[in-house]
């Protein structure tokens, strides 16, 4: 079984880097495709993912059921930046941990994410609808900064009507405005 699990979640952390780098290198940011996920074979987080491996879903989640939190999230999210939970910060006026604002090629990185987690899990069955539906769902209960989760749910919308090419197409112009005007301006719609 252990190496059944191995098996299984390598293969399932390739394959889903794998996509992630095809999506960031359509959406023009190269970098981002490359170094993503790369904390996923450190043992903090391949071990439990070995241990905790299912196949249909994260094995956090398993690991949450069964020990009470997910170590391998907690090192995962605090590693890298296309988790909007990386951006909480202390407020100076709250006193309290806030969500900040992230900065607009981390968020694209996070849809290319998104979208390749939903291929991953969802393999032969997955629309291009999905993305959204799994972000909807947890909405309500998601402690993220405002204008990112407004640019996020936009990316995943413009996904379910209009498909991957005009999404990746919005994109790629936006991280060229970003690079000449500055980054985390307001969208130019389509």
């Amino acid at each position: 079984m252990l190496f059944t699990n191995f098996k299984g979640h390598f293969g399932t952390i390739c394959q889903h880097r794998h996509q992630v780098m095809k999506h960031c290198f359509r959406a023009g940011i190269f970098w981002r495709g490359i170094t993503h996920d790369l904390s996923k074979f450190s043992p903090t987080e391949f071990i439990p993912g070995v241990l905790y491996f299912q196949g249909d879903r994260s094995p956090n989640e398993r690991e949450r059921e069964v020990e009470g939190c997910s170590k391998a999230w907690m090192h995962h999210k605090g590693r890298n930046r296309h988790h909007f939970e990386y951006w909480t910060d202390y407020s100076t006026v709250t006193k309290k941990l806030e969500p900040i604002k992230m900065p607009d090629v981390y968020i694209f990185e996070m849809f290319c994410d998104r979208v390749a987690a939903s291929k991953t899990y969802n393999k032969d069955t997955y629309t291009d609808s999905m993305p959204l539906a799994y972000f909807l769902r947890a909405k309500p209960r998601r402690i993220i900064e405002k204008e990112t989760s407004e640019k996020l749910e936009c990316l995943l919308q413009m996904l379910a009507d209009k498909g991957e090419e005009e999404t990746f197409r919005f994109i790629r112009r936006q991280v060229r405005i970003n690079r000449i005007k500055g980054n985390n301006r307001q969208w130019q719609h389509l």
